[in-house]
């Protein structure tokens, strides 16, 4: 996968880490399928030179996510996904959800007088679920 040939690459947030935006476009390349497991991610010297970040940079936000089981190494050629990362993220932005999101979106509709079965028809009304 090439960096540069995307058509939109996400602009640096000031308010997060840069290593950890690098981590954070890698996990969402890999949920929506851009990149699979066994796949080559870009380099370290890739990312330093397409988004002009230091490559001691790019290389924590990729160490980060072989630590947590998601890439792993293969001396002298790169990092590649790991077998089964999609589903590790998919169940932990899960578990984030029904833990942190919902309870605080469920807790401001309540602050906000509005009752569980209107959250459950607009829920019917909007979802494609």
């Amino acid at each position: 996968m090439n960096l540069s040939s995307r058509e939109e690459r996400k602009q640096l947030k000031i308010e997060m880490p840069i290593y950890q935006q690098i981590a954070r476009w890698v996990e969402e390349e890999i949920i929506s399928d851009r990149l699979q497991a066994n796949d080559q991610v870009p380099s370290t010297n890739e990312f330093s030179k397409i988004m002009q970040v230091n490559p001691a940079t790019a290389g924590k936000g990729l160490k980060l996510l072989v630590d947590q089981g998601l890439l792993y190494k293969k001396r002298g050629l790169g990092m590649f996904v790991c077998e089964g990362a999609k589903e590790q993220l998919v169940a932990r932005g899960q578990r984030e959800f029904f833990e942190k999101k919902l309870p605080a979106c469920l807790k401001e509709a309540e602050q906000l007088g509005i009752g569980k079965e209107t959250i459950i028809q607009f829920i019917k009304e909007e979802s494609s679920c």
